[in-house]
């Protein structure tokens, strides 16, 4: 029970040190460029922080059991490539389409799970390959070309509004609904905790780790399938390179808001809190004219400051050393 209340302690005041990042974000981005602030702006950062925030939903729960997961680039465009297909070369049904996408995202999960637990691989090295998998057969699907004109209800995904507020946003927000009452209310939630603190005392005390590894893993594939429909939706087109590189946008936004990169730590608000500073990051840097590589750049750098960060913690010299 100590130990419970502890760790939700540590995890509030890593969130509370994520949200005052962004506010004072924020504060900078709106000296630094007048149009900031416009409405037109903040509903753009919100659209391009569900992509990241949807799948880093599942990347905290994997990232908690002391994993990770390179693939969801590559899982987003080839969901979406397949989904796409569906609809336009063969005729089908636009939901079942979706749902057969996300099922097919979720069989590479599967994939990537019981690599890791029944070989067993390093979690690294199973995601890294099925990442290359994944991304080749976008590639073969499509032969290399987008796949355009996608129906109207299908664009909903992407572009619908429910009142003021954009479809996804609102999806994003129930998806963070369910997965905190799953990472705090069920077996999922306390097994991932206990898995990543230590996986060994898990094994011996019973909890069937195996199991639960394949479930997170199986469940963030899903959700990275979901945003490749709904990159896909937004821009009427399916394509082979969609999602390049955004594993590391997913992994930054769960490391920046307080999730520990060693397992047993951390909670999906601060990862949709880093969701949000991932997206004012990209869309300040492009009002600022700042280049793609750059970009590049400075999210390494991000990276690199978010998880020095939590190592030195640990260490004690950002507070209380973890034991």
């Amino acid at each position: 029970m100590i130990k419970s209340q502890s760790r939700r302690l540590e995890s509030f005041r890593k969130e509370l040190g994520a949200l005052t990042a962004l506010i004072l974000l924020c504060v900078v981005m709106s000296f630094a460029s007048p149009y900031f602030f416009s409405l037109t702006n903040l509903m753009n950062i919100l659209r391009q922080s569900t992509l990241i925030g949807i799948v880093a939903a599942g990347m905290t729960m994997i990232i908690i059991t002391g994993g990770i997961d390179l693939s969801v680039g590559s899982v987003l465009s080839l969901s979406s490539c397949l989904t796409a297909g569906m609809i336009i070369f063969y005729g089908w049904n636009v939901w079942l389409s979706v749902i057969l996408g996300i099922l097919i995202g979720a069989v590479f999960g599967l994939i990537n799970g019981l690599l890791i637990t029944q070989i067993p691989l390093p979690p690294f090295i199973a995601t890294l390959g099925i990442m290359g998998v994944a991304r080749g057969f976008a590639f073969v699907y499509t032969g290399g070309a987008p796949i355009y004109t996608l129906p109207k209800s299908f664009r909903y995904l992407g572009q619908g509004m429910i009142g003021p507020v954009p479809f996804p946003v609102l999806l994003m927000l129930v998806i963070y609904v369910i997965f905190y009452l799953l990472l705090k209310r069920t077996k999922l939630g306390r097994y991932a905790y206990a898995i990543g603190g230590n996986e060994e005392a898990a094994i011996l005390s019973g909890i069937p780790v195996a199991k639960y590894k394949v479930i997170v893993y199986s469940l963030t594939s899903a959700l990275a399938a979901l945003a490749g429909m709904i990159l896909a939706a937004r821009l009427d087109a399916a394509t082979s390179v969609a999602g390049d590189g955004f594993e590391l946008d997913v992994i930054a936004a769960v490391v920046i808001g307080g999730t520990s990169m060693s397992g047993g730590q951390g909670g999906v608000i601060g990862s949709l809190i880093g969701a949000l500073i991932m997206g004012v990051v990209r869309n300040g840097l492009n009002l600022l004219l700042v280049s793609s590589h750059w970009q590049r750049v400075i999210l390494g750098l991000i990276i690199l400051l978010a998880v020095t960060v939590d190592v030195l913690r640990k260490k004690g010299i950002f507070g209380k050393a973890r034991r």
